[in-house]
């Protein structure tokens, strides 16, 4: 594991891109966002080498869902146990509230899929939910109103099942008297800087009052609430690699209602994570283990058990380190006021897009730099929003296949501040929150002269493109669907799914920020192709 790891964060140092590759997209049907007033978009990542689909991990947009799904480490795990990813932006619902709908919407949604793709295995093969914060709550639900299909649930820094602390803090859905996820696996995941019992509570209480539910815990120890660090995306594919283990059966094909349903007895129980560091009673089988079971969590087996327990024996006696960022050599202000707590303002340079930040130490306060730290060096990466990371000082603006008409979430940027510390201090990190001015409205107007694409074949192995502004700014790109990725001014195809149904559309957005107070912000120009059988 350890191995990966190392690899994945070279690869993310050397090929630092806003976003993975997703080779389709449908409209939601019947459906209509409050954030855009238009039919979300459903994306559709299948493995490259994947003849058949076993189970998909299903996200809608909050915010680490993607940042998960663009992990290239994370991709791989999936592809080497066959499952799919959808990104469903922006999100349809934080309850999972059959009675408005929603339920006929997704199901559509999958059919849809079904069809664009060529793998008709996605109307019905097992789903995996995850949600994020204020989209922790719907995988539970999800799951309890969908459980034949339900292969796992995945409450990614958020919420227990049942909680009375819902992500988005209004209430949560009844359940009634017959329905529950019985031999469900599912994991709650609180990282440690974030952490609050009255979370963890209404966890432990519901693995009592349902004994035939499989709730596992991690705290993502010396990691924080926006994050997903590379450990924990690696935990979290081992987990749902054991839901196929367990769960799904021998044969390649998933035909419906073969999932087997968990007896947890058979599983492995450890005990929770203390903030004090106490001392543990050791993981063991379930009828055998000799902790306080009101204090312990359900698990697949010895490797899930012992895993987890690795990561909560890490950081015991270190140090605390703090993170800062500076700003033209000014520290940034803190302020615990806020969902982000740092806010720098947007100071691009001439260009309009590019600008900078650094990362610093600082003492507990956030007020003064500071010598106690370790001595590893601080980096910044993107956790979700129109931003790529040139190096740990350097960032610019890349709009993405999110789209640009979102007045919630157009213009606003997420970055993280880490360090996984050494032998003496724990790891630490920083969210960022930059909002950029969205569209630039003044000076003079622009457009986007952009020709039509030609089809092209499969044996294709890429195109140039050719768009122009007519205030002879540089023009820049995104591939909002496709078998595809973005190197400079061309589009780079990348390999097709085995059992794809051709022809595959492929659109590119070419887009124009502008100049504050000089060059307004163009209209995006949308261009569709398809990709034909040689």
């Amino acid at each position: 594991m350890k191995k990966w790891v190392g690899l994945l964060m070279l690869i993310c140092l050397v090929n630092n891109v806003t976003a993975a590759e997703w080779q389709w997209s449908i409209r939601l049907k019947g459906y209509i966002s409050d954030e855009t007033n238009k039919e979300p978009q459903a994306f559709l990542w299948i493995p490259a080498g994947c003849k058949q689909v076993r189970a998909v991990v299903v996200g809608q947009h909050n915010m680490t869902e993607e940042t998960l799904f663009d992990n290239p480490l994370f991709r791989q795990k999936m592809a080497e146990i066959g499952f799919g990813l959808i990104w469903i932006s922006p999100g349809i619902d934080q309850q999972w509230d059959i009675n408005k709908g929603i339920q006929k919407v997704f199901d559509q949604m999958m059919t849809d899929l079904a069809e664009v793709s060529g793998y008709g295995e996605l109307a019905h093969i097992p789903l995996v939910p995850i949600g994020h914060s204020a989209m922790a709550t719907y995988p539970w639900n999800f799951g309890a109103w969908n459980p034949e299909r339900t292969l796992a649930i995945i409450s990614l820094h958020g919420d227990a099942p049942r909680t009375n602390l819902t992500g988005y803090g209004r209430e949560n859905l009844e359940w009634g008297r017959t329905r529950n996820i019985d031999g469900i696996p599912g994991l709650m995941i609180e990282g440690e800087y974030e952490w609050w019992e009255d979370r963890v509570n209404p966890a432990l209480a519901f693995r009592i009052m349902y004994p035939k539910s499989c709730v596992s815990f991690l705290c993502d120890t010396g990691r924080g609430h926006f994050d997903v660090a590379d450990k924990t995306a690696v935990y979290i594919a081992l987990f749902l690699k054991k839901a196929a283990q367990y769960r799904l059966p021998a044969t390649e094909t998933v035909e419906k209602n073969q999932l087997k349903k968990l007896n947890p007895t058979e599983g492995w129980l450890a005990e929770r994570w203390w903030q004090d560091g106490r001392k543990r009673s050791k993981p063991a089988p379930f009828k055998q283990y000799k902790g306080n079971i009101h204090d312990a969590f359900w698990y697949f087996d010895e490797e899930m058990a012992r895993e987890t327990e690795k990561r909560y024996t890490g950081g015991i006696g270190k140090k605390e380190q703090y993170i800062g960022s500076e700003q033209n050599d000014q520290l940034v202000s803190f302020n615990p006021q806020l969902h982000a707590r740092m806010t720098p303002c947007f100071e691009p340079e001439a260009d309009g897009l590019t600008f900078h930040l650094k990362a610093v130490y600082t003492d507990s306060l956030h007020s003064h730099l500071s010598d106690q730290h370790a001595h590893s060096l601080l980096r910044i990466t993107r956790i979700c929003g129109p931003v790529e990371v040139v190096n740990d000082t350097t960032f610019t603006v890349r709009f993405y296949r999110m789209g640009m008409d979102n007045p919630r979430r157009t213009g606003d940027i997420w970055l993280l501040a880490f360090n996984d510390g050494d032998k003496r201090y724990k790891s630490s990190v920083q969210q960022l929150n930059i909002r950029i001015p969205y569209r630039n409205t003044e000076g003079k107007r622009q457009y986007i002269l952009f020709p039509g694409l030609p089809d092209v074949t499969s044996a294709t192995k890429s195109v140039f493109l050719k768009a122009v502004s007519d205030c002879g700014l540089p023009i820049h790109y995104y591939i909002k669907e496709g078998p595809a990725e973005l190197k400079e001014d061309s589009i780079i195809f990348t390999p097709i799914p085995p059992r794809t149904k051709y022809p595959v559309k492929v659109t590119v957005v070419a887009w124009q920020y502008g100049i504050a107070g000089k060059v307004q912000t163009a209209e995006p120009v949308e261009r569709s192709f398809y990709i034909t059988k040689k």
